[in-house]
């Protein structure tokens, strides 16, 4: 049995083509304690299944499909792997090829389905890559471990049932091999694939992470850390190298696109480390996440988060009278509209929607609008970015949002969020220059040149 158990996700980009599967071999290769093995599919199959919901054209679905074969016998050939491994991808190329044939293309079950096979086909490549290498692994089909709702496209996880079937699967098979799995699928109770949403592969890693009470989690993908604001936006990022869960939390949920925003719920609940690492520079220096840190700045990074939607709704109605919010968040929720951030006076409320999240654009239908018109006047203001300064005690430290709003002065912000969380405040402003309000924040609240 390993000294430790440690769950390692890779992402996409880290297995891109041969070249990259085999840096992440060798990053389990020198450390017998990676146990768990959880991947994503390969770079950009993603999104060429996904791109089949919008296709009819059965001759233009199957040009997709070619693709797709293309792109895994390519990598099967340069990894140079056993033939057992190319009939074990080419059965999973015909499952897709018949699923793409009969599949209903806009049903989203049946997306589930099409959209698992990206990371069956990686892992596939993965396993017959590692045991080349005399690193024994065995392929596992995470739909046995992984247990959802029924809701496709975005399910729920079952805890309780995800535990059981990884202490009954799992846990004794770690201790002789590396066991190599899927992210970001699972299956119902009538064992039906399901997907957690795009960019569920971390979540998948973290709950797997949890039901068996590993020691690390450990993301690894293309950038060597998490930053102090994106990169591409200030050059003066700088990288973190530690932060708490509940500073990656609020970062994750803003916009920081590194973590998948549910990934710290399962390790926050075991208090197990996170380290977020780069693949292609493994030996740089990456960013742990835990409970605590000895260092707790006011701000320790700002986030942006394009194509947020703003919607306010006034009604004398709310005047010192009771009901009138359960009837409007009655309303999105029978829409299935997920609400971010809400702020009040006596009789508006404004409320943010997230419309950069797949379907939520779609959902704020005319007839959405029209329900929400029947109880007050609505205004719907979009191509708005959220922006959040993200850190330890905002909501009681002075000297924080004078400096903020003087330097913004020529900025009109849309909408303030400030008090609710002692680990961020957030404000919209235009989308056009939310990345220069970045710029000048992080310049001002960022210690240049210094990692945190």
């Amino acid at each position: 049995m390993p000294d430790l158990i440690k769950v390692a996700k890779f992402g996409g980009t880290s297995l891109a083509d041969a070249n990259a599967m085999n840096r992440c071999a060798s990053i389990i290769e020198f450390d017998s304690d990676k146990r768990i093995i959880v991947l994503s599919a390969t770079s950009g199959t993603t999104n060429l299944l996904a791109s089949l919901a919008t296709i009819d054209d059965l001759s233009a679905r199957l040009s997709v499909f070619e693709q797709i074969k293309e792109n895994h016998h390519n990598i099967l050939s340069d990894l140079n792997l056993p033939d057992e491994y190319q009939k074990m991808l080419d059965e999973l190329l015909s499952g897709l090829k018949a699923k793409i044939e009969s599949a209903e293309p806009h049903d989203i079950r049946e997306m589930d389905t099409l959209l698992s096979y990206g990371e069956r086909l990686s892992s596939t490549l993965f396993t017959g890559l590692l045991n080349s290498k005399g690193i024994e692994a065995a392929y596992v089909d995470a739909r046995k471990i992984i247990k959802t709702n029924s809701q496709y496209g975005d399910a729920e996880p079952l805890v309780d049932q995800i535990r059981d079937r990884a202490e009954k699967f799992l846990l004794p098979e770690i201790k002789s091999k590396r066991l190599v799995t899927q992210g970001f699928i699972g299956s119902d109770k009538a064992e039906i694939t399901t997907t957690l949403g795009r960019g569920g592969s971390d979540y998948t890693a973290a709950l797997l992470a949890e039901a068996l009470d590993a020691d690390v989690l450990e993301i690894w993908t293309d950038v060597n850390a998490i930053y102090t604001t994106d990169p591409r936006i200030c050059s003066d990022a700088v990288p973190i190298t530690e932060m708490t869960f509940d500073e990656a939390a609020e970062l994750s949920f803003f916009g920081a696109k590194v973590l998948h925003p549910a990934t710290l719920k399962p390790a926050i609940r075991k208090n197990i480390k996170v380290y977020v690492g780069s693949s292609i520079y493994p030996d740089q220096p990456g960013t742990w996440i835990v409970k605590n840190t000895l260092d707790k700045p006011i701000i320790r990074a700002i986030s942006l988060r394009p194509e947020q939607t703003l919607i306010t709704v006034h009604s004398l109605d709310m005047l010192h009278r009771h009901g009138f919010l359960a009837k409007l968040f009655q309303i999105l929720a029978e829409y299935k509209i997920s609400v971010d951030l809400v702020t009040t006076s006596e009789v508006s409320v404004s409320l943010t929607i997230d419309t950069n999240q797949t379907g939520l654009l779609q959902r704020l239908s005319p007839e959405m609008i029209k329900e929400l018109e029947s109880i007050a006047e609505v205004q719907v203001e979009k191509d708005l970015a959220l922006i959040a300064l993200v850190g330890n005690n905002l909501d009681s430290t002075a000297g924080v949002s004078g400096p903020l709003f003087n330097m913004l002065d020529n900025i009109n912000i849309r909408m303030i969020c400030h008090g609710a969380s002692s680990h961020n405040l957030c404000f919209l402003v235009d989308q056009q220059k939310a990345a220069s309000v970045v710029q000048k924040l992080h310049k001002y609240f960022i210690p240049q040149k210094v990692e945190n």
